[in-house]
């Protein structure tokens, strides 16, 4: 079993942990180290035991309140999941008729009516055009 030595405020501290796990042991350190330091620079110099306990209490304050965080958010991901399940499951919507409109016959007739003119007037100057 490793034994690793840690800064806290300042203070070594020689603490024994599992193979593999020293660089979560200087995380975890470093985590309580922060909090130590804010203390310190609020403070000043305090019994040993008393920063360990306030730096503690700062950590599992922030820890509480992240976990109140994930809670929230995990109520919010199962309230979507349930509402993509629902939608999911829900009927297609009926295929919506769409209707295109009819031109009226006038207008065809017109348009036809225009088009003859159109042809003859076109006729007659092609016949002038040869003279």
């Amino acid at each position: 079993m490793p034994e690793v030595t840690i800064h806290i405020g300042g203070r070594p501290f020689n603490v024994a942990c599992q193979d593999g796990e020293e660089s979560f042991l200087h995380s975890a350190a470093g985590m309580l180290d922060e909090e130590a330091q804010v203390l310190a620079d609020q403070v000043g110099r305090m019994p040993e035991a008393r920063m360990l306990l306030m730096a503690g209490l700062m950590l599992a304050d922030k820890t509480a309140a992240s976990e109140d965080r994930v809670k929230q958010l995990e109520t919010a991901l199962a309230e979507r999941q349930a509402e993509l399940e629902h939608l999911r499951d829900a009927p297609k919507p009926a295929p919506e008729r769409v209707e295109v409109p009819v031109v009226p016959q006038a207008v065809t007739d017109t348009l036809a009516e225009l088009a003859a003119r159109a042809e003859a007037l076109a006729s007659e100057i092609e016949e002038k055009a040869r003279k």
